[in-house]
């Protein structure tokens, strides 16, 4: 199964190329508040659907979403990338980053939950509301749910119209299919992942994304973290100027590595 993607740049660029790996609440779409600044840094910049989100289908065989990145990157001649993760997206971008160190010259992560990372009462509580709400066919209260519960006090009317839109599609999509995702069942040593990382987390996210941005920071060699007061669980929606300005300067100091 090929996953949906979008690409722009320049292909023989000298910077490394862009992977950006969107929310379990989102699709790709959610980078489009970065995506013109990114491509205007000279790299070839890729987004893409997982599986059951966006314009790809969902999964009819049990599968990697870690697995989908590097084909992904295999059919696009990428050999190396700098990755970017929200959320979930992040979660594999880091998965990738332990199965093949080689094909990651740089991550940024941004409220991503570490692999293996077991929920705690608060999270599991929302997951037990939307469920029951999915269970009884309401997908406009589970997608207003999932609005209120991950965007935090700085999202805007854009912002909040956006998730509702892919997050509504991705349960429309999912409705009725057999979950065959498959994500990493135990922790991973972190200290495996070598590449330069943006470790990023917001004040108003639930605890679990901020105890794993807490250990990222603690346990990997070359991490920079960066606390931010006023976001939730989706800071390049929510304050879309100023966080792609902290991504641009992570790509600016990174680059001497990832080159």
């Amino acid at each position: 199964m090929t996953i949906s993607y979008e690409t722009e740049g320049a292909a023989e660029a000298d910077a490394l190329p862009l992977v950006l790996l969107h929310a379990g609440a989102c699709d790709s779409r959610m980078w489009d508040p970065q995506w013109a600044a990114l491509v205007r840094t000279g790299r070839r910049v890729v987004r893409c659907d997982f599986r059951g989100f966006g314009a790809t289908p969902s999964a009819d065989a049990p599968y990697r979403e870690a697995d989908d990145v590097l084909a992904l990157m295999d059919g696009l001649g990428i050999e190396r990338a700098v990755l970017v993760g929200s959320s979930n997206g992040g979660r594999v971008a880091q998965e990738v980053a332990l199965d093949r160190p080689d094909r990651v010259a740089g991550l940024a992560l941004f409220c991503a939950p570490v692999p293996g990372h077991q929920w705690l009462p608060e999270l599991l509580a929302f997951g037990e509301r939307e469920d029951a709400l999915l269970e009884a066919g309401d997908l406009d209260a589970a997608t207003e749910l999932n609005v209120t519960t991950w965007l935090g006090p700085e999202a805007d009317d854009t912002a909040k119209a956006s998730l509702r839109t892919m997050q509504r599609r991705a349960f429309e999509l999912q409705s009725g299919m057999t979950e065959y995702f498959a994500a990493d069942p135990v922790e991973r040593d972190l200290s495996k992942i070598e590449a330069p990382t943006l470790v990023v987390s917001g004040a108003h996210d639930f605890q679990d994304f901020r105890d794993s941005a807490a250990r990222l920071a603690a346990e990997l060699p070359d991490v920079r973290r960066v606390a931010l007061p006023w976001a939730g669980h989706l800071p390049t929606m929510e304050r879309p100027d100023e966080a792609t300005r902290l991504l641009l300067d992570f790509l600016d100091a990174a680059s001497g590595n990832a080159a």
